[in-house]
């Protein structure tokens, strides 16, 4: 019988999920000496590939994050994708375009657990932990507290926080607690079969596909593994054994020589496409899976995910209301999109009987922007390139009193900077750190001009960058005023 604990400890935020983007979240939190408890219901990290695709715009929140390099020792930038026709014909992809405002321009393959291997170990850098095998029971708030019942494999335990979220997936306690409608469609015709395993006899140099009639089959190496993720959608219930993957694959590649092994993990998509009808009930919020799925065609989930929580980690540890109220009405609209752009490519996969091979802004969340938002302001015509609401572009060659650096050198850590293009500087770039306090101001030459380029600014500019890369506001007529009234 579990001993019951009804200690009723006051805690900030208790995340209930730690994938990717519950360990995003996590991550921000503790950064910024926010305290918190993340736990995880399975008893430690999950095995499987699963998402396996980190977009530019991620790969950025993780340079931000201070994880990027561990993430690119693990994976590989550009992966080739080498399709064979029935015939024997051969196409490739995707390209990528090379941008100065742009550090990462190419998608990154890495199997799902890498990730959150690198970024648990992140979170033991800044003092936290995942505490596996704690499952969330049940919950209660109040218009001060969220009341939560956690049950581990010994005992039960009763917390009380000021902030709950549900970053437990699809099918999550969170959601379904707190009465949240999940809006969309399931349709069982639509399958998948998703397996890691090792093959004998093909090359590691591209992720491989192959067509015909009956659809397509496809194996990606995955770095850092000995592994393959192989993919094969099938019209209705079949086995995940051996046996039945090796036939799949060799129906539709027509190869001989390559032998399968057997699988490390094994699981079957189920076409799935939803939205929560809101992102927060109270002192409940949801992000990543929880608040939306869909399918894997243009490699969005994962990443969604982990933007949502870069989104909200900065208002929770700020604390505001009306920041807070924000994260449903920026992130909502984005997970819309997301949906209606897998659902096409779903639909491009099926005619085509092949992934998709392409990439470009969409796909890359290169172009999400927070236009409209209640934190993006500027005195700028609707015709600009640049505006508040858009992501920060980033500029390689600015000239500082430790060498050559870009932008995001000098934004990385998750605070408000402060561009300040104005004559009083002669010309050059001043960039301030105004949290927490704006005392540190650092002359910055654009030598390069990559920076002007950027961000267009007139002779009297101010551009001030949230803690999440986002421009929040542009005063292109120098208004400190507004800039000061944003911050407060």
């Amino acid at each position: 019988m579990p001993n019951t604990n009804l200690s009723t400890p006051e805690l900030p935020v208790l995340i209930v999920g730690a994938g990717p983007t519950g360990l995003t979240l996590a991550c921000e939190l503790a950064r910024r000496h926010v305290p918190f408890r993340l736990i995880e219901a399975s008893p430690g990290l999950r095995p499987g590939s699963r998402g396996k695709g980190l977009q530019p715009r991620s790969l950025e929140v993780f340079d931000d994050l201070g994880v990027i390099d561990r993430i690119l020792a693990n994976g590989r930038s550009a992966m080739p994708i080498r399709l064979t026709d029935p015939d024997g014909r051969t196409s490739g992809g995707p390209a990528y375009e090379e941008r100065p405002d742009v550090p990462y321009p190419a998608s990154v393959i890495t199997p799902q657990w890498r990730v959150e291997e690198t970024l648990g170990l992140r979170l033991t850098e800044l003092g936290g932990a995942v505490e596996f095998g704690t499952a969330l029971e049940s919950f209660d708030q109040s218009a001060d507290a969220v009341t939560a019942v956690l049950r581990t494999s010994d005992r039960v335990e009763t917390v009380r926080a000021e902030w709950l979220v549900g970053c437990d997936g699809g099918r999550g306690v969170v959601r379904k607690q707190a009465g949240i409608a999940f809006e969309g469609e399931t349709d069982e015709r639509i399958r998948m079969i998703v397996a890691d395993l090792a093959v004998d006899g093909l090359d590691r140099d591209a992720w491989h596909m192959w067509r015909c009639e009956e659809g397509f089959v496809s194996l990606c190496p995955l770095p850092s593994t000995d592994l393959f993720q192989y993919q094969a959608p099938v019209l209705d219930e079949t086995g995940l054994d051996l046996a039945t993957l090796q036939s799949i694959f060799d129906r539709r590649s027509g190869r001989t020589g390559l032998r399968l092994q057997n699988p490390e993990w094994t699981s079957v998509w189920r076409s799935n496409t939803r939205l929560a009808e809101r992102y927060r009930d109270g002192r409940v919020f949801l992000a990543g899976d929880a608040a939306h799925v869909h399918s894997p065609a243009g490699g969005q989930g994962m990443n969604t995910g982990i933007q949502d929580a870069h989104n909200l980690g900065w208002k929770l540890a700020a604390g505001a209301p009306e920041l807070l109220d924000t994260y449903e009405s920026e992130r909502r609209p984005i997970a819309a999109g997301v949906l209606r752009l897998s659902t096409a490519r779903m639909a491009e996969a099926a005619e085509q009987k092949s992934i998709p091979i392409r990439s470009d802004r969409a796909t890359t969340q290169l172009s999400v922007n927070y236009r409209g938002s209640a934190l993006a302001r500027d005195d700028r015509s609707e015709s600009a390139q640049l505006r508040a609401g858009d992501r920060a572009p980033d500029a390689p060659g600015l000239t500082t009193t430790t060498g050559k650096r870009r932008l995001f050198d000098l934004t990385r850590g998750g605070r408000f900077t402060l561009l300040n293009f104005g004559p009083r500087f002669d010309s050059s770039v001043r960039t301030f750190h105004v949290v927490p306090e704006p005392a540190a101001a650092d002359e910055i030459a654009d030598s390069s001009g990559h920076l002007t380029r950027a961000y267009s600014p007139a002779d009297r500019t101010l551009v001030l960058l949230r803690p999440d890369g986002y421009v929040g506001l542009i005063s292109d007529a120098g208004d400190f005023s507004a800039v000061k009234e944003y911050l407060l």
